[in-house]
């Protein structure tokens, strides 16, 4: 196939290039430029902006495109746009975040309702789904990943718990040990939007890993860091809030699960998209692979504005300090 990736130098887009090239597919890529400048010289590049001149794809025909980038309507408007020789199937890559509402301990399928407005994420993802739904009806697949974790992984949120477990000491662990949780491997995601645009399969679908423990996923990173003598204490959702901990970012996958809006986020049901060919590696390759990754050294050019602010050593040392519970 001709494929056309939008973006393909940080995270997503460059795994879905990778997966493409060993399919033995034509690849060309655009995107602004400004990262892995030395990536994939044998791929078609094309620099253009979502939000500007997007002219380097006048004229130019493709048989599918996976848009990895797209986070506006306007972006999905002016991107078809400039593909003039017609829009061939579209796989778009939105989130999870397009719902907008997690009811606490409710699984969501891809029934649930999208967010309203036209202010912040979630409800600018469902916009530019809804954008494509207008412009090609028939020609369209909606991707909705939840964590998107691995190497590569820019925002360093499920990162930090490889590395943290690496190093070793006590480790203040969020919420209950059973707690759910769920993340989705980048390259099982990436094998999965070139699968559904080597198909043409239409429709969206929830690209979420399957649900497990909190326990098993730092298990998981135990077991890629054996020697480090990791040892766990579990602070309940209540005395976290009460430290004024930062649900998500400062401790990645940690929700409180009673919380109104977002107490349901980790309870995707994947159903859909494991028919249309999702599958999903084992957390023990994905830990193992990402604390490699995050070890090795750095790409010059790495993208370092995404980096959340995750839990210090010295604030982590306060909080298992005021902790009045026991270890488990």
């Amino acid at each position: 196939m001709r494929l056309l990736i939008l973006g393909g130098t940080v995270f997503l887009g460059r795994h879905v290039i990778d997966a493409a090239l060993a399919r033995g597919h034509a690849v060309t890529m655009l995107n602004r430029g400004r990262h892995g400048r030395g990536l994939f010289p044998e791929v078609e590049r094309f620099v253009g902006d979502r939000d500007g001149d997007m002219s380097a794809l006048r004229g130019r025909a493709f048989d599918a495109v996976i848009d990895c980038t797209a986070f506006t309507p306007a972006q999905v408007e002016r991107s078809l746009a400039a593909l003039d020789t017609g829009a061939p199937h579209v796989v778009l890559v939105s989130s999870i975040s397009a719902y907008g509402v997690f009811p606490p301990h409710r699984v969501f399928d891809e029934s649930a309702p999208l967010a309203p407005g036209h202010e912040g994420y979630g409800p600018l993802k469902a916009r530019a789904e809804e954008a494509l739904a207008r412009a090609l009806p028939d020609r369209h697949a909606i991707v909705r990943p939840g964590l998107i974790v691995g190497p590569h992984d820019p925002t360093g949120r499920f990162t930090y718990w490889p590395t943290r477990v690496a190093r070793g000491g006590e480790i203040l662990a969020p919420g209950r040990p059973e707690r759910p949780v769920q993340v989705i491997d980048v390259r099982d995601l990436a094998a999965f939007c070139l699968a559904l645009a080597e198909s043409r399969v239409t429709g969206s679908f929830n690209a979420v890993g399957p649900r497990m423990p909190m326990q098993a996923l730092l298990d998981a990173c135990v077991q890629a860091a054996p020697e480090a003598g990791a040892r766990f204490t579990w602070l309940p959702d209540d005395q976290l809030l009460v430290l004024g901990m930062a649900p998500w970012t400062q401790l990645p996958l940690w929700l409180p699960e009673n919380d109104p809006t977002h107490g349901g986020m980790l309870l995707g049901d994947a159903t859909r998209a494991a028919a249309a060919g999702l599958t999903c590696r084992a957390i023990e390759d994905t830990a193992a692979d990402t604390l490699a990754w995050a070890l090795a050294p750095r790409e010059p050019d790495r993208d370092t504005s995404k980096l959340v602010a995750t839990l210090t050593p010295a604030r982590e040392a306060e909080c298992l300090g005021a902790r009045p519970v026991t270890p488990a």
